[in-house]
């Protein structure tokens, strides 16, 4: 008699899993804009500005400005608030994986010494986009190649 069962390689993403996905983002995504406004936190916390030209480093390393850690508040607040259904979760998922993709894309293109670097990017900045970005990515996509056509697909 065989049995189903689930392999190791397979993954499987669940609506639940989504919207803990979505959640986490989003928890993630708030906690890095609430903590680039700690003193302490933040080095050179006193050249922080609203836009171009702050000096100011996240944990030392990750260059942040006011304008950007408003980026990270209102994403997270809209992965939370966006994580009560798994249509939204997935939503916002691909969103935030799209917009930190952007901005990974447009850090690495432009002259991070320049004024078209508004967001007060920087190469550790530029990384750490590009991570959340694939996460968020790749749940979302798993997600939806699971859920083809709004039923549960049972390929493995």
């Amino acid at each position: 008699m065989t049995t189903a069962s689930h392999h190791a390689r397979d993954f499987h993403v669940t609506h639940e899993l989504v919207r803990s996905g979505s959640m986490g983002m989003g928890v993630v995504f708030l906690i890095l804009g609430v903590l680039a406004f700690v003193p302490g936190l933040t080095t050179q916390y006193g050249s922080l500005a609203f836009a171009n030209g702050s000096e100011a480093l996240l944990f030392g390393v990750f260059q942040v400005s006011i304008l950007l850690n408003l980026v990270y508040l209102v994403a997270g607040a809209a992965g939370i608030i966006m994580s009560r259904d798994s249509t939204g979760a997935r939503n916002f998922l691909l969103g935030s994986g799209a917009l930190f993709l952007l901005m990974w894309v447009y850090g690495m293109v432009i002259d991070l010494e320049s004024t078209a670097n508004f967001l007060s990017f920087n190469a550790a900045g530029n990384w750490m986009h590009l991570t959340l970005a694939l996460i968020a990515g790749v749940v979302a996509t798993a997600h939806i190649a699971r859920n083809r056509g709004g039923r549960q697909s049972t390929t493995p």
